[in-house]
């Protein structure tokens, strides 16, 4: 059981640092760079630095997996929503970056494709494994809630909302990594506790994304782009409902929920009173830059408050 929740965590964190010196000099060669906005003056000098680095997590998540899936199956469908939500992202930086399409992806064309690779996920979930749609309830001894059939369109909203807020999440150096890493370690706990069977997955993704930080910390030498945020948005999603725990996705993702509903709100009211604007700017970690916090304290805040909430959901299992 130790070299089962050990060995992952180091074999990705080995690939994805090992793929550091490797991947990041042919993505500068590439010209794969990030733009900034304009209103964050401080944020300037990182135009140009390579993103697309989520392809570096990818690595270490999908080969340490395939080392373990023989002898746990579980975790093929959190592969699956893991790999196939980095493939979009892939596809829209792929766009953007490479071939200087500024939207990238359309707005349809990436919510069609969040929904199919959704789809294919649920019903695998539903014909292929044991793991039931009803959910542990929070803070409850241990009952779960069974909604029926309601079960599966609140799935694609809780994937399809969580992927999306790891994506706004991902707009600081570190801070999309720190967060996950954090989650990613409670799903760990929780796996090995229950015994879930997934747990080299969960390890994967922890050491992984300590690999990635390594030059993912401020100031970053790579961003991860959509393909590493779409992708660990999906990893989250799959493992929480592997697990029977999406009620526990706001507790723990609690940074992720009010990124998206901090965009939100800006959205609604500056459409409401034509062009005011609610926070100083969306998401709501560019409020707190523009409020005179530092790159780097936001990021520490934020991942304070992630560990202490995984705390807790622990506390509310």
């Amino acid at each position: 059981m130790i070299y089962h929740v050990a060995a992952p965590v180091l074999i990705a964190f080995a690939i994805s640092a090992v793929l550091g010196p490797v991947v990041i000099p042919f993505l500068r060669k590439l010209k794969v760079g990030q733009t900034e906005r304009e209103e964050l003056k401080s944020h300037l000098k990182k135009t140009g630095t390579p993103t697309m680095g989520g392809l570096m997590i990818l690595a270490g998540i999908l080969l340490t997996s395939l080392i373990f899936m023989k002898d746990y199956p579980k975790i093929i469908p959190i592969l699956f929503l893991t790999v196939g939500f980095g493939i979009v992202g892939f596809l829209d930086d792929y766009l953007k970056v490479v071939l200087r399409r500024s939207d990238g992806l359309l707005a349809w064309q990436k919510m069609l494709l969040q929904i199919a690779v959704t789809a294919i996920f649920t019903f695998y979930l539903m014909n292929y494994t044991d793991i039931s749609l009803s959910m542990l309830l929070p803070f409850s001894d241990g009952q779960y809630l069974d909604i029926g059939p309601a079960a599966v369109p609140l799935l694609f909203f809780v994937v399809i909302a969580t992927v999306n807020g790891v994506n706004f999440t991902d707009g600081l150096d570190g801070l999309a990594s720190s967060v996950t890493m954090l989650v990613a370690t409670f799903f760990s706990v929780v796996a090995v506790g229950v015994e879930s069977g997934i747990e080299p997955i969960t390890c994967a993704v922890v050491g992984a994304l300590l690999g990635f930080l390594l030059f993912n910390v401020y100031p970053a030498k790579v961003f991860m782009g959509d393909t590493g945020s779409l992708a660990l948005g999906g990893f989250v999603a799959a493992a929480a409902y592997m697990l029977q725990m999406p009620l526990f996705i706001p507790i723990v993702g609690f940074i992720y929920m009010i990124e998206v509903i901090s965009v939100m709100i800006q959205v609604t009211y500056f459409k409401s009173t034509h062009g005011k604007r609610f926070f100083r700017m969306a998401p709501i970690h560019h409020h707190f830059e523009l409020g005179g916090w530092s790159e780097t304290r936001v990021v520490a805040v934020f991942s304070i408050t992630t560990a202490l909430l995984c705390l807790l959901a622990l506390m509310a299992m």
